[in-house]
């Protein structure tokens, strides 16, 4: 039952299109694939337990009627509530786990897991080669690892337009937050949150930490020479949008 409801859980966010929220698209069709297989094989287990179940009971049967009546004596001494634990945890496990896997609804992954990731300090995949495309099209992701280059030389004077939620910055004026998106490699497992310094005083006021906004600004010179964050975004604006449909970048 604990597969099957795995298999149900994963076939499920496919279809409705969730699947994205877990694992990177380029292995959706492995993971069906997988589950179909596991299914298949779940099926063809049944007949094989079913009968292993019924051979072990004709066994109990026979032991009983070659030693007699004091063969069962010893499961006669447990308590009907020791015989019913494993029933009882068993089902337990099972309700959990399809609460966990159906009932409760999929969520992406919080700020707290960001904050626990530490933004921009994981790798994304193009750490390390240079970042090329028009300004226009860049995501968070993009200009995250721009400023990456270079100390952010290459980004100031630069504008920008993109989308990411709100992570509180770690320098202690608290002026400074980050336009942060995760970053699937393989899965929500090894995801990495990276983000957009954006120079913003009393951002608190306006924008909760882990709520969607569009920025849009230019970068240049931290006035805070002592920051770890040598460019950061100045905004023309930052308007709240909703969460995207999909809101990891690959």
């Amino acid at each position: 039952m604990l597969s099957g409801l795995g298999i149900a859980a994963i076939m499920w966010l496919a279809s409705t299109g969730r699947l994205g929220w877990y694992v990177h698209p380029r292995y959706f069709w492995f993971t069906v694939t997988i589950c179909g297989i596991a299914a298949i094989a779940l099926c063809a287990a049944v007949p094989v337990l079913h009968r292993a179940s019924r051979a072990a009971r004709a066994e109990d049967h026979d032991h009983e009627h070659d030693h007699g009546p004091d063969a069962p004596r010893a499961r006669a001494r447990r308590s009907p509530v020791q015989r019913a634990l494993p029933s009882i945890g068993a089902a337990l496990l099972i309700a959990s786990t399809a609460a966990a896997l159906l009932i409760a609804p999929p969520t992406t992954l919080s700020v707290a897991a960001a904050q626990q990731r530490q933004v921009n300090s994981g790798s994304g995949p193009a750490d390390g080669s240079p970042v090329t495309g028009e300004d226009a099209d860049r995501d968070a992701r993009d200009w995250a690892m721009l400023l990456r280059q270079g100390g952010g030389a290459e980004a100031q004077g630069r504008t920008a337009n993109f989308i990411g939620f709100v992570l509180p910055g770690t320098e202690e004026s608290g002026d400074v937050f980050f336009a942060a998106r995760f970053v699937v490699s393989c899965c929500a497992v090894d995801a990495q949150p990276l983000g957009v310094p954006v120079l913003m005083p009393g951002w608190e006021r306006d924008h909760r930490e882990g709520t969607w906004v569009q920025v849009e600004g230019v970068f240049v010179a931290n006035p805070d020479v002592a920051s770890d964050q040598p460019v950061v975004l100045r905004p023309f604006s930052v308007t709240p949008i909703d969460e995207p449909e999909d809101p990891y970048v690959y």
